[in-house]
């Protein structure tokens, strides 16, 4: 209802006259808004209307007494008021696209109540009346803005008239011009363009021109008429049903036979049946390419011999159609005749049929649908079974043609029993075959109803994505295009992404929903993934999405954000610029909160495990900079359970073997909190905690800080450490629990523990282990080997116990690692130092000289009675040679540990003798070489030997000259050390004067 604005008294007829026009008019200007067309010109009209009220409000007021003049005006101004009402009405009721197509009328309407509302209100004698001069100068300009005021159809509704007003003409248009311009109707009135909206619409539309009828508006009916057999041959305006009615009614009508073409069908110059017939003033018709061709050569007709131009031709519309009704006869005919030479048996005549067919569909829209109709594509689609590979593309071409037809042509062959799974089935044959097939799926796959089959179809997305990285430019595009039209599903988006196609999974991830993002990093989280994906991956940019998926508020998000992160960090360099990119901060904040569930830190210790895997091959990424992170971090292996323990302590081992190891390391170290928790592990129930602790103290004890150890290795710590050794069957827990006994100090207390916890035997049967080449094998000899080491310090009252153990020492300086050569030999070294004690005396003489036993041979080193078991003599046991070349190996040390054991031989007043043994085992020119090696404290070693050796004038001179050239480069490039011990050994060479101070 309106609101009750007029007062004033009532004056009788004129007076209630004019208030029912205020009534109406301001009614009016609130029900225009609802109009579904023509809403700008509706809206004009409510403005100019709006601005009258005032006015007659203020004749309200005034009381004007009835006139003949003021009765007609308020007379027609209330008449085009109701009208303008009427027309308001129709248009927020009647169907949308009846008006769209009468939108020209309702424009002229709404032009003419305007025109005949200024006609009236000019008549009014505006200048003898009472009212305020702004009222008369607003009436005044009103009546000129309302006479000139033009309305015109709307832009985009005139666009489609004119295609209309075009269509009709032509007579002619294909589906697809009917089919935009019904899309073109629907997205102009605001209705959906889905086929069972647009054909509810059209049947709508329908109904309001047979009203028209019954209204008997005929010059209204035949426009829509016309209007409606143009959009009939719209996909959507017509029911299958009601098409293939029409068409077989038509085809029965039409007999069996081909029909010859009239004469008058054939143009006089071409001798060919015309297609655009052109009639010149004569009457005579021609084709319009061969009457222009002719003209351009002479202005004479070629019948008449009259002057002709081209401005003379007009086209021959009856004709015209006589001759497209005759080609569709025949072509209707022939389509129907065509079905059973399909199915010949000749390949040939296969062939030729399939052929011919394509040929029909690419001449007209209207053949492909005939072709529909007559049930074709079930055939094509048994011909595609065949073995014939000629046969199979042609079949894949023309259904191809046959889906270009629309949406209903799709669905037809979509329909057709394992239809789409054939069509996949030839996209994994030759690449003709792959190319028909693929451009098939691609016009199938515009068809929304289909889309959804075609990602269903085993093996077609693996296919599809194979196809998209093939050779071919145009099979790849489409099949990137066919994929791009299936994306729309999460679950094909998946697949591509299993089969390595990630574009649209990264699309969802980075701007997808909740539940989407969810879904998609889920995917990646639990997919096998390739080093190349995974590098792939990063290029593309998915860090930025999963970075992002850290700090959402769900933690189901977050977990599988980390989840994916986990697997895409196993690749090193993935690993390192998650590491740049600041990944660490928001782990560890997940880690420490105490909101995280059990399954989120898991996952967070494992993702820190793997990173710090990745910063250990590279030299300037860090994964913990501050001190706070590193002690945070080993903080939370107290507070959670064996899984994260586990992931944690991995993460430090890993640290420690990184390039900012010596910094991890001495952090720890000083930690006693963290050394302790440690110790305790080592003992730890869970076996994959224990072992990985065992592992990480092995670590810390590398640098040999004996506070540490002192601290917190004790007695019950040892027998640990063998209890661990004695029945894990892990070899690297194994290893690293004999590698800390290995890194423990030399001393006599742990020796002393170690022989009372029986460790003697425990270490020494891992020493057969080095006939395996595994690296694992290697480093428990290694470290068994670093553990006797502590057994070989004291041997006073153990030596029983180690006798056996010699001959296996010397057996490794040929078969160990140059680890294990040289723990080997320092513990013959340390052996070797005890000899001279050990060797016995020769026992002296008694009795008569004939009765005695025969000489005992004496050891040319400590010229006693020496034995493997009781004395560890390396001369009796066969040890020089090997321990000579361990001289030559590469590693420092190794050479550094053989020639400390070498050097036993010559130690005190054994120079003579050891220099002899050295001299024939040939040790002496080895020790030479070593003046190359690259270790100061080598090359001193080396030097303060020869200086001993070369004291004896006999070797002075027979390894002298060789040793000159080594040592004059020392004093040129060695330490300030090295040089002068050099130089001291060329003054005894005579090369330099004794008294140099040079050096």
């Amino acid at each position: 209802m309106v609101p009750d604005v007029i007062g004033g008294p009532s004056l009788g007829p004129f007076a209630d006259l004019l208030s029912s026009t205020i009534e109406s008019i301001l009614e009016l200007v609130l029900t225009s808004k609802n109009v579904f067309i023509e809403k700008k010109s509706f809206a004009e009209l409510s403005a100019y209307l709006n601005r009258i009220v005032p006015f007659l409000k203020e004749i309200n007021w005034k009381n004007i007494n009835d006139s003949a003049p003021w009765e007609n005006v308020i007379e027609i101004l209330n008449r085009q008021t109701l009208d303008a009402a009427q027309l308001i009405s129709d248009c927020s009721k009647k169907n949308k696209v009846y008006l769209l197509m009468s939108s020209r009328f309702i424009s002229k309407r709404i032009e003419n109540i305007t025109r005949e509302i200024s006609r009236a209100l000019s008549c009014i004698p505006l200048a003898s009346l009472d009212i305020s001069s702004g009222i008369k100068e607003e009436i005044f300009q009103l009546i000129d803005s309302m006479r000139t005021a033009e309305f015109r159809t709307a832009i985009a509704e005139e666009e489609i008239l004119q295609k209309i007003d075009s269509g009709i003409e032509k007579r002619s248009v294909d589906r697809s011009y009917a089919n935009k311009l019904l899309v073109s109707i629907a997205e102009a009135v605001g209705v959906s363009t889905e086929s069972s909206a647009l054909r509810r619409e059209f049947e709508e539309f329908k109904n309001e021109i047979d009203n028209a009828r019954l209204r008997k508006d005929q010059a209204e009916a035949l426009q829509m008429d016309q209007i409606i057999a143009l959009l009939e041959r719209a996909d959507a305006a017509t029911s299958r049903q009601e098409k293939e009615k029409k068409y077989f009614t038509k085809r029965k009508s039409l007999g069996s036979q081909p029909l010859e073409p009239l004469l008058s069908f054939y143009c006089p110059i071409t001798r060919e049946v015309m297609t655009d017939p052109v009639e010149t003033p004569s009457g005579h018709t021609f084709e319009r390419c061969a009457i222009e061709k002719w003209l351009a050569e002479g202005n004479l007709c070629p019948m008449t011999s009259k002057p002709l131009n081209n401005t003379m031709l007009r086209p021959n519309k009856t004709l015209r159609q006589s001759i497209e009704e005759w080609r569709d006869r025949n072509t209707i005919i022939t389509i129907a005749s065509m079905k059973l030479k399909l199915s010949s048996t000749e390949e040939e005549e296969a062939l030729n049929c399939l052929e011919q067919i394509k040929d029909i569909c690419e001449q007209r829209e209207i053949h492909r649908e005939w072709v529909i109709m007559e049930d074709y594509i079930p055939i094509l689609f048994k011909l595609l079974g065949l073995k014939s590979r000629d046969i199979r593309n042609l079949v894949l071409e023309v259904l191809c043609v046959l889906a270009k037809d629309g949406d209903d042509a799709k669905e037809r062959i979509a329909e057709v029993d394992s239809a789409l799974e054939s069509i996949v089935h030839s996209l994994g044959r030759r690449i003709g075959e792959r190319k028909s097939a693929v451009a098939l799926l691609l016009e199938l796959s515009n068809c929304k109803s289909v889309q959804e089959s075609i990602g269903k179809v085993q093996g077609c997305i693996l296919l599809l994505v194979t196809m998209s990285r093939c050779d071919d430019n145009k099979a790849a595009k489409d099949a990137r295009d066919v994929l791009a039209n299936i994306s729309f599903s999460d679950d094909n988006v998946i697949l591509m992404a299993k089969a390595n196609y990630f574009k649209y999974l990264l699309q969802r991830l980075s701007s997808g929903s909740s539940d989407v993002k969810l879904r998609m990093a889920k995917t990646l989280g639990e997919m096998e993934l390739t080093d190349h994906n995974k590098s792939s991956l990063f290029e593309e940019g998915v860090l930025d999405s999963l970075l992002s998926l850290l700090s959402h508020g769900e933690i189901e998000v977050k977990q599988e954000g980390v989840k994916a992160l986990l697997n895409l960090s196993s690749l090193p360099k993935n690993g390192q610029e998650m590491i740049r990119q600041g990944v660490m901060r928001p782990l560890l904040d997940m880690l420490y909160r105490h909101t995280s569930s059990q399954s989120l830190r898991e996952l967070v210790a494992a993702t820190i495990t793997k990173l710090a895997f990745s910063a250990s091959s590279e030299t300037c990424v860090s994964l913990l900079d501050a001190d706070e992170d590193i002690y945070g971090l080993f903080s939370q292996v107290n507070l959670n359970g064996p899984a994260v323990q586990k992931s944690i302590l991995q993460a430090f081992c890993t640290m420690c073997k990184s390039p900012s190891a010596a910094s991890i390391k001495t952090k720890l170290a000083q930690c006693s909190s963290a050394v302790q928790v440690l110790v305790q592990f080592c003992e730890h129930g869970n076996s994959n905690v224990r072992s990985d602790a065992i592992k990480l103290f092995c670590c810390l004890t590398e640098n040999g800080n004996e506070a540490m150890i002192q601290e917190h290795v004790d007695q019950k710590f040892i027998e640990i450490l063998l209890k661990v050794i004695k029945t894990s069957e892990d070899e690297e827990e194994i290893a690293s629990a004999m590698g800390i006994v290995s890194n423990l100090p030399k001393s006599p207390q742990i020796s002393e523990w170690l022989f009372a916890a029986d460790g003697l035997p425990v270490f020494s049967r891992f020493l057969a282990e080095v006939k395996h080449t595994s690296s694992d094998k290697f480093q428990l000899v290694e470290n068994a080997v670093g553990a006797l080491c502590h057994f070989t310090v004291s041997i006073n009252q153990q030596r029983q116990k180690i006798a056996g153990l010699f001959p296996k020492l010397v057996r490794l300086l040929d078969l160990g690692t140059s680890l294990t050569k040289k723990r080997a030999a320092i513990c013959l070294a340390q052996l070797s130092e005890n000899s001279q004690s050990l060797s016995r005396p020769i026992p002296k003489r008694q009795g008569l000289w004939c009765f005695t036993p025969s000489q005992v041979e004496l050891c040319p080193i400590h010229r006693g009675i020496c034995t493997l078991e009781t004395s560890f003599c390396l001369v009796e046991a066969g040890a020089v040679e090997p321990l000579v070349r361990v001289l030559g190996d590469p590693d420092p040390g190794a050479c550094e540990a053989s020639l400390d054991a070498l050097l036993t031989l010559i130690k005190d007043e054994k120079l003579q003798s050891g220099a002899k043994v050295l001299a024939e085992e040939n040790a002496i020119p080895s020790m030479i070489k070593l003046l190359d090696s690259p270790s100061p404290r080598l090359q001193q070693k080396v030097l303060n030997s020869l200086e001993r050796i070369f004291r004896l004038v006999e070797y002075k001179l027979r390894y002298g000259y060789s040793a000159q050239m080594p040592l004059v480069d020392l004093t040129q490039r060695g330490t300030s050390n090295v040089k002068s011990l050099a130089a001291k050994v060329l003054a005894q060479l005579n090369v330099l004067h004794d008294q140099s101070s040079y050096f």
